[in-house]
């Protein structure tokens, strides 16, 4: 399994995200955020996403 699609839990990717377990789990209820749950067990979150999440809400600098 390539790395950027290495799955997170709750923790990892709450912290990789700068929040709170409890907001996202409140995001997930949203449907805010891609999720999965293996197997109908414990909720994960895939690297790739979370990345892309980061990736477009960075604002680029503006050039002068």
């Amino acid at each position: 399994m390539p790395t950027t699609d290495r799955l997170l839990n709750v923790t990892e990717a709450a912290s990789m995200l700068g929040l709170k377990p409890k907001t996202l789990y409140q995001l997930k209820n949203e449907r805010r955020i891609p999720y999965c749950k293996p197997f109908g067990k414990s909720l994960r979150f895939k690297l790739s996403d979370l990345q892309k999440i980061i990736e477009e809400s960075t604002t680029p600098i503006q050039e002068l």
